[in-house]
């Protein structure tokens, strides 16, 4: 699973926040049921255009990783949950709109990795899988 999330609304001075992000990321591996196994790290980075300015922070779980990349001067954020193992979805975004206190969130859910199945199960999961796919595009 891969939830990608898109936040607006969010406070600048939360945003703008190295040790918010940092916070963020120690506690919400376990708030979601995943194991941590890194510290988190975390940079502010200021580029060539002034607006795109923020702070970006990533730590590793064994089931795979979190990411947060904010964007203070624009009230945006995203944040990236890829694993490996299911995790209740309407938790981890009620995690992430309370922390940061979006007002406008956004969220995807995409399956990854469906073809990497034990071969004899890959093929009907991933049929499966496609199907519902195309029944949802159909108006």
């Amino acid at each position: 699973m891969h939830l990608a999330i898109d936040g607006y609304g969010s406070p600048a001075e939360l945003l703008s926040n190295p040790e918010i992000v940092l916070e963020f990321l120690d506690k919400f591996p376990e708030r979601i049921a995943m194991t941590k196994i890194s510290e988190p790290s975390v940079q502010v980075y200021r580029g060539p255009v002034p607006q795109d300015w923020g702070v970006s922070g990533f730590v590793i779980i064994a089931e795979s990783h979190i990411s947060v990349h904010t964007f203070p001067d624009r009230n945006y954020l995203n944040v990236d949950v890829f694993s490996c193992k299911e995790f209740d979805l309407n938790n981890a975004k009620h995690q992430v709109q309370a922390m940061f206190q979006i007002e406008k969130l956004e969220a995807w859910v995409l399956d990854r990795g469906l073809e990497h199945l034990q071969p004899e199960n890959a093929s009907k999961v991933v049929e499966s899988e496609r199907y519902e796919l195309q029944r949802k595009a159909k108006p």
